[in-house]
């Protein structure tokens, strides 16, 4: 096993996360309902915050460096279920899951295609597609 990406926005760890994880099947499923039952917490399922337990899980989550070739593309979307693992009743209607670090791309050379969460912030996709990315807003 090599050593994990160290990234340095969870956000965008989390954007990559979704594509291996729940698009690809490549990362073991986490299902927040079954690993609160496990771990004995309760959460509430209509809340707009992140479940602080299931966000550590993802943070402390450490993704194999041979997977980063597997990411061509990454499409963030309000419904991707990642999302709805952490903040169960999250509308996609904050920043809560908003990428504010983009250099972890550096760890994806195959990286061609990023649909963002709306921030408004144009010079980020500028900058994503001067590295070759098509990158657009949702």
């Amino acid at each position: 096993m090599s050593q994990p990406i160290p990234f340095t926005d969870t956000n965008f760890k989390l954007a990559v996360v979704q594509e291996l994880m729940y698009n690809q099947d490549l990362l073991p499923r986490f299902d927040l309902r079954a690993y609160a039952a496990e771990q004995g917490f309760t959460y509430d399922d209509l809340s707009f915050e992140a479940v602080p337990e299931a966000l550590a899980y993802f943070e402390a989550l450490e993704v194999p460096a041979e997977l980063a070739e597997k990411i061509t593309e990454i499409y963030m979307d309000g419904g991707n279920q990642i999302y709805m693992e952490i903040a169960p009743g999250w509308d996609g209607e904050d920043g809560l899951f908003d990428v504010a670090e983009f250099d972890d791309v550096r760890h994806f050379p195959g990286l061609k295609s990023m649909t963002l969460l709306y921030t408004g912030d144009d010079r980020v996709l500028e900058a994503l597609r001067a590295r070759g990315i098509q990158a657009e807003w949702l």
